[in-house]
């Protein structure tokens, strides 16, 4: 009941106003507000400051830069063989497998169509049967996404879009979940054939930004907006952006290019550069 209460309010909330207001309190630089905000967040979650690059949670101009802290060197090593697909993130899959010809799973009992995650791109029909994982940052997570495979950036795209939560409660009950949410979606070109990175905005996610094209939301203009194409490549592990506040990706390959990991499965904890499937 709390659950389907918590999906009720949802629908009500004033998404975008609420996001707004986060990205506006998340980059106040004034010390004792960033330091409040820190201090509640490290009363919440635990967070292992041993792996960031700054290790004093209170040293970061912004709470919004203490959430979007780099890494150490060397704390996430990147698997290094030619064929492996590494996770872009660190996060929890929420479900990875077969698309259904266009249909993705996106909780038990519950599907959702491609050409609507990818807002009727032209390029949606190549991962028609392909292979997908969804994986979901929680607040706790490292928040910059990086990239699985050697690439090169063929589009990004902006998608407008409802701001849900994409916790497990809200997949499970909101039909549609990352179709609806607000998105960037990118394409790139690779040794494995074409693949897309999608990221999914969600409620309190004050922004997403990509490394070629800054900021892209919160937008001025909502409406589906091809970005001006970057001349951007990169090698597997790369940066390539990062979310103000946290949410999900979504990966997906053409068929019969790559192969997930068996031991990939939903409810899986995923680290940003293990190997989480190879190419075929």
């Amino acid at each position: 009941m709390s659950s389907r209460l918590f999906v009720w309010l949802q629908y009500i909330l004033p998404q975008h106003g609420l996001s707004r207001l986060i990205l506006a309190a998340t980059r106040v630089r004034a010390a004792w507000f960033k330091n409040a905000l820190t201090r509640g967040f490290l009363a919440l979650y635990t967070i292992d400051m041993s792996e960031a690059l700054d290790p004093d949670p209170f040293g970061y101009e912004s709470f919004n830069a203490f959430f979007t802290r780099a890494l150490a060197p060397g704390r996430r090593p990147i698997a290094a063989a030619a064929g492996a697909i590494t996770s872009p993130v660190d996060g929890t899959i929420s479900e990875c497998g077969t698309l259904r010809r266009d249909a993705l799973l996106q909780a038990k009992g519950r599907e959702y169509a491609l050409r609507d995650l990818l807002a009727g791109r032209e390029w949606a029909a190549q991962f028609e049967n392909g292979s997908f994982a969804t994986i979901y940052l929680a607040p706790y997570n490292y928040h910059r996404i990086h990239l699985p495979f050697d690439a090169r950036l063929l589009e990004t795209v902006y998608v407008p879009g409802r701001l849900f939560s994409v916790n497990a409660a809200t997949a499970r009950l909101v039909p549609g979940l990352f179709a609806r949410n607000e998105r960037v979606l990118t394409l790139f070109e690779s040794a494995a054939g074409r693949f897309a990175l999608v990221l999914v905005g969600a409620l309190n996610v004050g922004s997403m930004a990509t490394v070629w094209a800054g900021d892209i939301t919160p937008a001025k203009r909502r409406a589906v907006t091809r970005l001006p194409t970057a001349q951007w490549q990169g090698r597997k592990g790369d940066e390539l952006g990062r979310f103000n506040m946290g949410s999900t990706v979504i990966l997906l390959f053409e068929p019969g290019r790559t192969a997930w990991d068996s031991r990939i499965l939903a409810g899986a904890r995923v680290k940003l550069g293990e190997a989480i499937g190879v190419v075929l």
